[in-house]
């Protein structure tokens, strides 16, 4: 039996790892001990900073500049910024550990870190030229938020319908258009805009252009008055004849489209954790406001109704966090994970929003009231089945990979 469990073979004859191996690995879910001082210091900084403002921001629909402030000197905008370029060098897991912790109190700030680490940095690290690291990495780690600019008015799902243009003049581009849905644009300074060189080459077109907000011609307009995450400002850009030379290219010309994709792939992971931590800190005030409401004399979490709605609730938001650790854990591993996120924005974004409904129901009269933090968290739930690719957007990746794997 022993030389059976030391030595295992697979139906096509490859070496399978022992089994003293394989229950020596980590739990997925299990953090070490940096990733749990990380998750310490920032569910400090949401709970002991960003909770007591948090339904003023909501209210108002802005960001108080001074937690932005402070959210740098943490180094959370800056996570997995090399730490030659003023980052602290950590991991994309890292990042998608204080986008969960901050969604847990507010999903506005948890927003804002998404975008900047998951999509600008992240975009940056990879396709910038050493040059353009050197600059814009050091000031996203230590004092500009940035933006990624996609979206247009007439290219939402089908992103690469855009129109902005980006026309060749001597030895740089000029850039018009229009940009819609920019989040993070009202405090932004620096801006990966996406235009096309050539509307004939479809996609091939597309190029992305690292745009500073001081450039003349560049404009942040209209601020939307949303629904939810109204802290997290979204707008539009205009771009009236913006002169940029060749520097402002990031990647190769007509290589936006894979610029794009590829960091969107990885911002869905973002997105699915914004919704995770969401999901957590609803059922954590249902917990709470259930061990201390009485009803008939007794606490209502006695009652089974209730408990059953708190187990699908933690059940739900279990699975979702395997869905999660699984998709970035295999994004540092450097294994494909296309299909993981893609699941995992799918899943989480549609359990967020119903265990957000749940909560709002288990706390009942008050909990439809801005006194309690349920009802602005169910609000906030909604845009997860939206931005960075809908939910039949997901479905169709998934689907794609499904199939493309059969074969």
């Amino acid at each position: 039996m022993s030389e059976f469990l030391s030595v295992r073979r697979s139906y096509d004859g490859r070496v399978m790892p022992h089994v003293a191996e394989s229950a020596a690995a980590s739990p997925l879910t299990v953090l070490g001990e940096e990733e749990r001082m990380f998750q310490d210091s920032v569910r400090r900084f949401a709970r002991e900073r960003l909770q007591p403002q948090v339904r003023a921001m909501d209210e108002e629909g802005k960001f108080r500049k001074e937690l932005l402030r402070e959210m740098f000197q943490l180094g959370l905008m800056g996570i997995d910024i090399k730490e030659e370029h003023g980052g602290q060098g950590g991991t994309f897991f890292q990042s998608i550990l204080a986008i969960e912790e901050l969604a847990k109190i507010d999903p506005s700030a948890s927003v804002i870190v998404d975008v900047q680490n998951t999509l600008v940095t992240n975009a940056i690290e990879r396709w910038a030229t050493p040059t353009q690291k050197s600059k814009y990495l050091r000031l996203l780690a230590t004092e500009s938020l940035g933006a990624y600019a996609l979206s247009e008015p007439a290219s939402g799902s089908d992103a690469f319908a855009l129109t902005t243009r980006a026309t060749r003049d001597d030895d740089g581009y000029r850039l018009s258009g229009r940009k819609l849905w920019i989040t993070n644009a009202a405090e932004a300074d620096i801006f990966l805009v996406f235009a096309t060189v050539d509307p004939q080459a479809g996609y091939k077109g597309i190029t992305c252009f690292l745009i500073e907000r001081a450039m003349p011609g560049f404009a942040v307009g209209k601020k939307e008055d949303k629904l939810g995450i109204r802290a997290s400002s979204t707008c539009e850009l205009i771009l009236d004849d913006v002169r940029v030379d060749e520097s402002a290219v990031m990647g190769e010309v007509g290589k936006g489209y894979k610029i794009a994709i590829e960091t969107l792939n990885e911002g869905r992971i973002g997105i699915a954790a914004q919704m995770l931590g969401l999901a957590e800190g609803a059922l954590d005030h249902a917990l709470a406001y259930a061990r201390e409401r009485k009803q008939f004399g007794k606490t209502i979490g006695e009652f089974q109704g209730i408990q059953f709605s708190l187990a699908e609730m933690a059940t739900k938001i279990e699975g979702g966090r395997l869905m999660v650790y699984n998709a970035a854990r295999l994004r540092d591993a450097g294994e494909p994970f296309v299909m993981q996120a893609a699941m995992a924005k799918y899943f989480c974004s549609t359990m967020a929003e119903e265990v957000a409904s749940q909560a709002v129901e288990i706390l009942a009269g008050v909990g439809f009231t801005k006194d309690y933090p349920v009802e602005k968290l169910y609000r906030d739930a909604k845009i997860g089945r939206i931005y960075e690719g809908t939910s039949n957007m997901q479905r169709v990746t998934i689907a794609k990979a499904l199939l493309d794997r059969q074969r």
